[in-house]
């Protein structure tokens, strides 16, 4: 599988303070990484250090195979972004600012302008108010905006941060949905986020970084996997303890954990013997568990001497 993006000990220090502290992200052709942190973490610099818009203090950067930030003119036309939140003159409609976004970037087109503009008002879902002064949109309506401006050249590489800033739920599913479907289609997503719900419904893998270290990388399949236990809801868990002696791991109020990876086993023992039994499901991680223990054990920074 190719490396679409590539860091080696990238580091970034304001004064005595480590941003971002010797990490190695390693993103593939693909994914849709998503890149998890409390605010303050070092999300946000990482992601302008990718896209050469903040030179890091030390350390590699390699984005769609070429090192950035030399190679930004060549690689930065192939990447789609949208960085701490959108920039629109107020005054100018949407589909105005998209046009202005078009024409000034590389390669910009003139000929199918026009409907690329109202293709991504519509995948964004702003095709009715596209002609309105963006002065009258709200903060989740801007925030579409943006990500339509980062969607406008078809982008091999969308690199988001924080994309669903100011939407309700229901604007969040949408940009989930639309971010599901392009990967589908081919592009590689690196998502910045700090909801942790969003980023699991859709990742394929996750970089957790805490205080500027990356304290985890890996497939958000593998970190979710059964832990080889299964959890038995029943109205009779002091029941359950004995039935099951010496493979339950804990008790907590009607549910038990059970050591086992066949429900249907646990279930028909504790059927036959008269216990009742509500609910059964195999035990597997959250991702707000994985990331909360991965902080947890990541050591105190230590300031730059």
């Amino acid at each position: 599988m190719t490396t679409i993006i590539a860091t080696s000990a990238l580091t970034k220090r304001y004064g005595r303070l480590r941003a971002v502290d010797g990490i190695d992200l390693d993103v593939h052709t693909g994914d849709v990484y998503g890149f998890l942190g409390a605010n303050g973490s070092g999300k946000t610099t990482t992601v302008r250090m990718l896209l050469g818009l903040v030179l890091a203090t030390s350390g590699r950067i390699e984005v769609l195979g070429q090192e950035m930030p030399r190679a930004g003119r060549q690689v930065l036309p192939r990447i789609g972004a949208l960085i701490e939140g959108p920039a629109a003159y107020g005054h100018l409609s949407g589909r105005e600012n998209l046009a202005l976004l078009d024409a000034s970037g590389p390669g910009g087109g003139r000929r199918d302008r026009g409907r690329r503009i109202g293709d991504v008002l519509e995948q964004v879902g702003l095709a009715g108010v596209g002609r309105r002064p963006v002065r009258g949109y709200s903060l989740g309506m801007r925030q579409r905006l943006g990500l339509a401006g980062a969607l406008l050249r078809n982008p091999e590489l969308l690199i988001l941060d924080e994309p669903t800033n100011g939407l309700d739920p229901q604007g969040i599913a949408e940009i989930r949905e639309l971010l599901v479907r392009l990967n589908r289609a081919g592009t590689t997503v690196f998502l910045s986020s700090h909801l942790l719900a969003e980023i699991e419904q859709m990742a394929t893998r996750v970089g957790v970084l805490d205080r500027g270290r990356l304290v985890l990388q890996e497939r958000l399949d593998v970190l979710t996997a059964p832990t080889g236990c299964i959890v038995v809801t029943s109205p009779e868990p002091e029941k359950v303890r004995s039935s099951l002696d010496g493979r339950v791991q804990a008790v907590d109020g009607d549910k038990v954990v059970v050591r086992g990876a066949d429900p249907a086993e646990v279930n028909a023992r504790l059927v036959a013997e008269g216990i009742v039994v509500t609910g059964l499901a195999v035990q597997r991680p959250t991702l707000e568990q994985v990331v909360l223990a991965a902080a947890s054990a990541s050591p105190d920074r230590v300031e730059a001497p």
